[in-house]
């Protein structure tokens, strides 16, 4: 009937089990880190928090998906919130480097202002969130040539995403390895303020690579069309989204992250943070 959708919304039976297993692990890590970024006031961790309930929500809607498999509001839902969900992650990463920076004092060492690393990477962060949000809207028509279209607004956007991150890991290297040549300054520096800023780097690094990773993969699938290898299986969004952003929040819960409040700096302690000054 022309009423109808002109294709499957899934070419599968999506998971229950796996859909709701992926709920609990998605609420549960973000309210931890909702407690920890209230408890110690990093509000620059809000985006990264938000991203977290997107994703128990985009899985809320593939477990509805399950009894549902032709109704267009859950699919919708599911395919919104997990698409965007990682660039939500991505905003609190790219603030992350920037506070950073004014934490060890060594802004000087940045390839391009450490006042604009935060403004650069934020805004290109938000852009490629509205153009996969609306790719994805535009996908989910009843109109097989429109959904088309939004497969192809979602890779221009996936695509700008994964040049900004290869940027922002280029700044972020190079940061690092000038940084490790200053090492009296660096040990000074450690002492003062209490940041770790090797191991705040590394997690940034691991992080950046899982959602690269990732969202490789969504190309790669889009590029291969509703009959392409990637869309026609289940197990792929598991292991390449759902799981790597997961993994993505657990490896996030590392404690480094105290000591990073905009202007100030500020040392972790058994009782919370202490203020020990401005930078």
């Amino acid at each position: 009937m022309a009423s109808e959708r002109e294709y499957e919304l899934y070419r599968y039976t999506p998971s229950l089990p796996a859909a709701v297993i992926f709920v609990i692990a998605f609420f549960a890590l973000t309210a931890i880190h909702a407690y920890r970024m209230t408890k110690n006031r990093l509000w620059f961790c809000i985006p990264f928090v938000v991203g977290g309930l997107f994703e128990a929500i985009g899985y809320i809607g593939r477990a509805i998906g399950h009894s549902e498999p032709k109704t267009l509001g859950p699919y919708l839902i599911q395919t919104l919130f997990i698409l965007v969900a990682p660039a939500l992650f991505a905003a609190t990463i790219y603030m992350t480097l920037g506070r950073l920076m004014l934490a060890t004092n060594s802004a000087s060492l940045s390839l391009i202002r450490a006042n604009w690393v935060t403004k650069v990477f934020v805004i290109g962060d938000v852009f490629t969130f509205f153009i996969q949000a609306g790719g994805g809207g535009i996908m989910a028509s009843t109109d097989a040539d429109k959904a088309k279209l939004g497969q192809n607004v979602i890779l221009g956007g996936l695509f700008l995403q994964i040049l900004i991150f290869g940027f922002f890991v280029l700044v972020a290297a190079v940061f690092h390895v000038r940084l490790r040549k200053q090492r009296k300054l660096v040990k000074e520096m450690e002492v003062l303020v209490g940041v770790e800023w090797e191991k705040t780097l590394a997690v940034l690094y691991l992080v950046s690579g899982l959602i690269m990773v990732r969202n490789i993969v969504r190309v790669v699938e889009f590029i291969g069309g509703r009959e392409g290898p990637l869309l026609t299986v289940e197990w792929t969004i598991y292991v390449f989204d759902a799981l790597f952003m997961a993994a993505t929040m657990a490896v996030w819960l590392a404690p480094y992250v105290v000591g990073l409040k905009r202007g100030k700096v500020l040392v972790a302690g058994a009782e919370g943070s202490t203020e020990l000054g401005h930078v």
